[in-house]
């Protein structure tokens, strides 16, 4: 890029690609998981997102191109695991543009009075959503770093004033409501607050991190930014210090102010149901609609350069790193983008399944990263991609090894068994499109790619 992105635009890059639906829509899950426990379920978020964030910029300073974990896999690994990684997290990046694309969609229907279950409108909300960041690339880096900016420094004051408000409303009528969050029971006398045990706050936990996650793609465009070895490992840190210290607020705010409404919300934004304040209700509503589109926003940026980065390693055609004279990424984007598009078609936008590749993605990252960084550090890997750096035990050993170690943690207390099935009442079936998808995403895609790849090479040495 002929003006690529500084420090404080990565920050805000990482911040914008943090903040997004996760907020605004999911804390009610969170407290019925929970209850009074939710707070320091965030804070511990925070505290394993910091580690995994320190990690992964840890990396970010060994091997400075785009790809992230991609690239991060293929300095440590090797071509193979690198292409592995490569193709499951851009996989699992389309899902996660689609899911975003897919909660503005029915965020604008809904503002716009239109059924937003309804397929077709769905469908064209998506499709317009894509075209306008479109737009926003090829409108060239210097826009594109000002609507991201913009929308990043909006989400935050739109957070900031709910806390404000929160604050002088707790104040002003003296409403302490937290000790009441355990015994919390609906009309019929349901209790909405699940008895905790460690499997109901590990999900919580799940829950709770992933409104943290975002900071592991931050560096998939790294070739588009100022000294990406320097201000990556301080921007991915900086940027979770400053979301823990909003989050944590505004779910305090919320869990003294008006707990019932947070768990019982049937607003697609749960936050907008803690005030009854219409004025304030307005602002969180569109507030979230800025943030959702944003990440939206930030995904066009980070998806399409994973897709592009394998093509500039050479494990893709070539044709996928070409790009226009304003410096975007067109085929990587426009393929990236069909793709976002199709998956949650597939699902008829129902992302109970299809967000478990999602999810199962990252753990694939948060195992093989901080193996690399271990690697870096003792100078193995592929020599080529890694740079000559200043190391650090601290960041460098420590960080990765609690990484692993509480990955290793949640992957034995997660439900898996609940992604897989369906309850239906008594009964207990298969989940086979969370299955499907699982064997497509995980296993025939990746190893078609890297079939294709060793074929296509070993055809060229031939010739």
């Amino acid at each position: 890029m002929k003006k690529k992105l500084g420090f404080w635009s990565i920050v805000l890059l990482a911040v914008n690609s943090i903040i997004g639906s996760g907020i605004f829509l999911s804390p009610g899950a969170v407290v019925k998981l929970a209850g009074t426990k939710t707070i320091y379920i965030y804070i511990i978020a925070a505290i394993f997102a910091t580690v995994l964030a320190i990690t992964f910029a840890a990396a970010a300073k060994y091997v400075s191109h785009s790809g992230a974990a991609y690239i991060y896999a293929k300095a440590g690994f090797g071509e193979n695991i690198g292409l592995y990684v490569g193709v499951t997290r851009y996989i699992a990046s389309c899902i996660a543009w689609g899911v975003m694309a897919t909660a503005v969609s029915k965020t604008i229907l809904l503002i716009l009075k239109r059924n937003p279950d309804n397929f077709m409108s769905t469908t064209s909300t998506i499709a317009l959503i894509m075209l306008f960041v479109l737009i926003i690339n090829v409108l060239g880096p210097v826009f594109f770093k000002f609507i991201n900016n913009l929308a990043t420094i909006c989400k935050i004051l739109v957070l900031v004033i709910f806390i404000l408000f929160g604050l002088w409303y707790v104040m002003t009528s003296h409403v302490n409501l937290f000790s009441t969050i355990d015994t919390l029971t609906d009309a019929n006398g349901q209790a909405l607050i699940a008895k905790s045990n460690s499997t109901s706050l590990v999900m919580a936990l799940l829950s709770a991190f992933y409104a943290f996650t975002g900071f592991e793609s931050v560096a998939s465009g790294a070739d588009d930014m100022d000294n990406p070895e320097k201000n990556l490992p301080l921007a991915i840190p900086l940027s979770i210090a400053i979301i823990a210290v909003i989050y944590v607020c505004v779910i305090a705010v919320s869990m003294v102010a008006n707990p019932s409404a947070l768990v019982e919300s049937k607003q697609v934004v749960a936050l907008v149901s803690v005030f009854n304040q219409p004025i304030v209700q307005n602002l969180i509503l569109y507030g979230a609609l800025i943030s959702m589109l944003g990440i939206n926003v930030a995904a066009s940026f980070h998806s399409p350069r994973i897709l592009e980065s394998m093509a500039i390693q050479g494990q893709l055609p070539k044709f996928f790193c070409k790009r226009t004279k304003g410096d975007v990424p067109l085929v990587a984007f426009l393929v990236t983008a069909i793709i976002s598009i199709v998956l949650p078609m597939t699902f008829q936008y129902d992302m109970t399944s299809i967000i478990v590749l999602s999810s199962i993605s990252r753990f694939i990252q948060f195992l093989v990263v901080p193996v690399c960084v271990i690697k870096f550090f003792f100078k193995k890997g592929d020599t080529s991609l890694i740079n000559q750096v200043t190391t650090n035990k601290y960041t460098d050993i420590i960080a990765p090894v609690l990484s692993l170690i509480m990955t290793v943690a949640l992957l034995i207390k997660f439900d898996w068994s609940g992604q897989f099935t369906i309850s239906n009442g008594t009964t207990t079936n298969p989940n086979w499109f969370a299955i499907s998808a699982m064997i497509v995403g995980y296993l025939f895609i990746p190893f078609a790619v890297i079939a294709f790849n060793f074929k296509n090479k070993e055809g060229k040495e031939n010739a």
